[in-house]
């Protein structure tokens, strides 16, 4: 059976920071986002709203596609 992995962002309430993540599940990724489960930038930003996934075969593309939006991101600031 093959694994699938998520290159995702999620934004606050008002939309306002994007946050980008890799996980090999996507609905408990969510869910600790949500109910703020983790310390550091998701909570500092209340970081709740999925706003966009892809899926993967392998972890090294998604963490490849992390880092792209990454760096879109950074040049959008």
């Amino acid at each position: 059976m093959n694994r699938q992995y998520y290159t995702y962002i999620m934004t606050n309430k008002r939309n306002t920071v994007l946050y980008t993540g890799v996980t090999n599940n996507l609905k408990r990724r969510a869910y600790e986002h949500k109910e703020k489960l983790a310390d550091g930038f998701m909570n500092k930003y209340n970081i709740i709203k999925l706003v966009y996934y892809e899926v993967f075969e392998d972890i090294e593309n998604a963490i490849l596609r992390e880092k792209q939006i990454g760096r879109f991101k950074a040049k959008e600031s």
